[in-house]
């Protein structure tokens, strides 16, 4: 990025994080101080606060107040943002290179109990519901696809949960024919898991490896591209999502990415009754918190939990008028 500071501590990050987290890192450091314009070394905490309203409202001028929360970076973003700053503030505070790290924790909170203590969030972090796919759309989706390789990378997420990279980074070793399980070898952050599939996706497979895959190709890896001058090489993000993208449009969907399709497959699996600590090994998540997200997406378990619930209440008041009446 040109500057000494943030040119070390991206190395330093390189060391200890993926690829895609260094790229994001580098990217977020990029845009603060893009939109502060400053030394590292000369950034304060109202120069912090500043970025927040800038990218909030999407304006630099002081003068503007958002009052659409749809204008500027959704809180999401700024959060992430803020953590990419936070850590690397905390890296030069570690080497001396500044006595306080500008992006404070949170906004002090008056309380009789915890003065002085309680914080709350620059940002407030806002958790929506992630969109899933309806099982009418489903089969359109499937149908739209032209090749059993396409079909069988759409099962890997739809079937089984597989994160995009997961699907593209599969190769023939870690598809285990004879226990319907396909071995992640680089999962996020680098875990490992073994993960349970339909057999209809090896079917899938099976097509795909005997009647599309090229002949003279080299790599070990699963799925790769099958007409063009990158014929038989490996295929690429960019490569899957304008397969997606042609697939939805054909499909007339709207909606439908590589994660909605992993969402979709937890949510109707959790639907089917799949117990939550399996779901999370599925799924690959290090907390349950991250899996939990699918009860509230699953159609029938807060219904069902609301009516035993209801049904409870009400029995207990029959109970009592039953025993005021006598």
């Amino acid at each position: 990025m040109g500057d000494r500071l943030v040119d070390a501590y991206l190395e330093v990050v390189a060391a200890r994080l993926r690829p895609n987290s260094v790229l994001a890192v580098a990217y977020d450091l990029k845009v603060f101080f893009t939109v502060v314009d400053l030394d590292p070394l000369d950034v304060r905490r109202r120069d912090v606060i500043e970025f927040i309203r800038a990218q909030r409202t999407g304006s630099t001028d002081g003068n503007v107040i958002a009052i659409d929360d749809a204008v500027g970076m959704a809180l999401s973003t700024v959060r992430r943002r803020l953590s990419s700053l936070s850590g690397f503030y905390a890296h030069l505070v570690a080497l001396d290179e500044m006595d306080h790290n500008p992006v404070q924790r949170g906004m002090p909170v008056r309380s009789p109990v915890t003065r002085g203590r309680r914080v709350v969030p620059l940002v407030r972090p806002v958790r929506h519901l992630p969109q899933i796919l309806d099982t009418d759309e489903v089969p359109r989706l499937l149908g739209a696809l032209r090749t059993s390789r396409d079909r069988a990378m759409v099962e890997a997420m739809l079937l089984g949960g597989l994160r995009r990279c997961e699907v593209l980074g599969l190769r023939h070793g870690d598809v285990r024919w004879g226990e319907r399980r396909l071995f992640i070898a680089d999962g996020k952050g680098g875990h490992q898991r073994l993960v349970p599939i339909s057999p209809r996706f090896f079917m899938t497979l099976r097509a795909y490896l005997d009647h599309e895959r090229p002949e003279e190709t080299v790599t070990d890896r699963v799925f790769v591209v099958l007409k063009g001058p990158h014929r038989g090489q490996p295929l690429t993000p960019k490569g899957l999502e304008e397969i997606m993208t042609g697939a939805r449009a054909r499909a007339g969907l709207t909606h439908g990415t590589c994660h909605e399709l992993r969402h979709t497959c937890f949510t109707r699996l959790r639907e089917a009754g799949m117990a939550l600590e399996a779901l999370q090994a599925q799924a690959g998540h290090r907390s349950i918190s991250a899996t939990q997200i699918y009860l509230h997406l699953a159609n029938d378990w807060l219904a069902g939990e609301y009516r035993r619930a209801a049904e409870a209440i009400d029995a207990q008041a029959r109970l009592g008028r039953t025993g005021r009446a006598s």
